[in-house]
């Protein structure tokens, strides 16, 4: 029917749709333009004919035909694809079922005879059965995606209850962990302020005793000076020289054991010893018993690279600008990267050291495997073996993961503080100055880890000069 009906449409002159048909008195039809154009052509010979049936006419008139119109315009707005494929449905004309559309842009049915074409102009027009099985896959695309999102968000939810359960279990071990902390320093505190008082009793007690038995022996020794000033004093009183005379011999001996140097001696009582900066002295009492405190790291020199001046005591590292150390080359040694490990590799156990990093632009500190690759150019990152935070374009902190995390840090870091727990996998970064946390990696450690510095390199106009220190705590 839709071939049918395509031939019915197009004109013979120039074999196309209709454009505005018009008709001749021999009933055949054609495009007002081409029809025009043929009999402009025939002039010459003085008569008009029709180009189907070769009917001449004298004055031919040429008739619209608005049904044709319409159809053509309905033929036009509804693809013959679509007519083609056109099926009977249910709905929603029984009068003509058989030429059922479907606009995917509309998301309609429609009729080829009762819709406006004008409403679907432009518009995405096909067959029923096509348009089932655009809208299936369609249909089942969704589907598919709202599976995809049903499962993605199942697993976050998942995550999240995991992450919920964590973190409840993290915080009741995290109380723990702090009544803990808190309450050895508590038993810390008491037990030093009982020794304290213990001693202020016993200094209290030693100096009370010896100032009693000086003072039991200076009364007697007072009694004793007195009777010899009243004897004294008795034969100064006699008047009789005889009888003064007389007495004298007997006098020295009646004196005998009645005169007495003082000679005191006084020791002040030690009251220094729990005055002045008692929460000092007491800190620092307190120091040998906290774990872990600041380690006193030293480098080593063997791993430094070339352009690397290091402290005679190998807590001190800068970058040399002018040539590189006559240093022999060795697998420890960094060739290319200007750093340095510390002495020491840690498989076990709580750690903490400091960093000062005062006036610096640039620089990075952390860990290192000890199996690490020190030769060319590094990427300094986890899955390369290394744990470090980084200062980079002069304010500007990262923590060197894959890719950086930024670092809310509000003020110039002057000194860092690296702890690391081995067994717990964890290694946390601070502000040293206040303990505020900075960034938290955590790991399975495969092997030894070696503390890691690099200055960075300094530049010729003064920047980054100073060097890196390790912040050893003296007691």
């Amino acid at each position: 029917m839709a071939c049918s009906l395509k031939d019915e449409l197009l004109c013979s002159i120039c074999l196309s749709i209709y454009q505005d048909p018009v008709s001749l008195g021999c009933e055949h039809y054609f495009c007002r333009r081409c029809i025009t154009e043929h009999w402009v052509r025939q002039e010459a010979q003085g008569a008009r004919d029709c180009p189907e049936c070769r009917r001449t006419f004298a004055e031919p008139a040429l008739a619209p035909s608005l049904k044709l119109a319409n159809i053509v315009e309905r033929y036009s707005a509804f693809p013959l694809d679509a007519i083609l494929n056109a099926r009977r449905a249910a709905r929603p004309c029984q009068a003509h079922d058989k030429v059922k559309l479907f606009c995917l842009t509309d998301r309609a049915l429609l009729c080829f005879f009762c819709d406006e074409p004008a409403l679907h102009e432009q518009h995405q027009v096909t067959g029923i059965d096509d348009a089932f099985e655009e809208l299936q896959r369609e249909l089942k695309e969704q589907l598919q995606a709202l599976q995809d999102s049903e499962r993605e968000h199942t697993e976050a939810l998942q995550l999240l209850k995991r992450q919920l359960a964590e973190t409840k279990s993290s915080t009741k071990s995290l109380r723990t962990t702090i009544g803990e902390a808190f309450e050895r320093l508590h038993r810390l505190l008491r037990e030093r302020q009982k020794a304290m008082l213990e001693e202020l009793e016993a200094d209290t007690a030693r100096t009370l005793t010896d100032i009693e038995q000086k003072v039991q022996r200076y009364s007697q020794q007072l009694r004793k000076v007195q009777e010899g000033a009243q004897i004294l004093q008795e034969r100064l009183a006699e008047t009789d020289r005889h009888i003064f005379l007389a007495g004298v011999a007997s006098l020295s001996e009646r004196l005998k054991g009645k005169i007495h140097e003082t000679n005191l001696t006084y020791e002040d009582f030690p009251t220094s010893k729990y005055t002045g900066p008692l929460q000092y002295t007491i800190w620092k009492s307190l120091f040998q018993d906290i774990h872990p405190v600041p380690a006193a790291l030293t480098l080593d020199p063997g791993t430094a690279h070339q352009r690397l001046i290091l402290s005679d005591d190998c807590t001190i590292v800068a970058y040399g600008n002018l040539h590189p150390q006559p240093l022999q080359d060795s697998p420890k040694r960094f060739d290319v990267e200007v750093s340095v490990l510390g002495s020491e590799a840690f498989s076990s156990g709580v750690h903490y050291w400091e960093v000062v990093v005062a006036e610096k632009t640039q620089w990075v500190i952390g860990l290192a495997h000890e199996a690490a690759s020190r030769k060319g150019s590094i990427q300094i990152q986890p899955s390369r073996g290394f744990y470090c935070i980084v200062m980079h374009d002069g304010n500007q902190y990262s923590a060197c993961t894959e890719p950086w995390t930024r670092l809310n840090v509000r003020d110039k870091l002057d000194k860092v503080g690296v702890f690391l727990d081995y067994d717990q996998g964890l290694l946390i970064f601070y502000n040293a100055d206040d303990m505020s946390w900075l960034y938290t990696f955590r790991e399975k450690f495969p092997g030894k880890l070696c503390s890691y510095f690099s200055p960075g390199q300094s530049h010729a106009n003064g920047k980054n000069v100073q060097p890196l220190r390790i912040n050893t705590v003296r007691i």
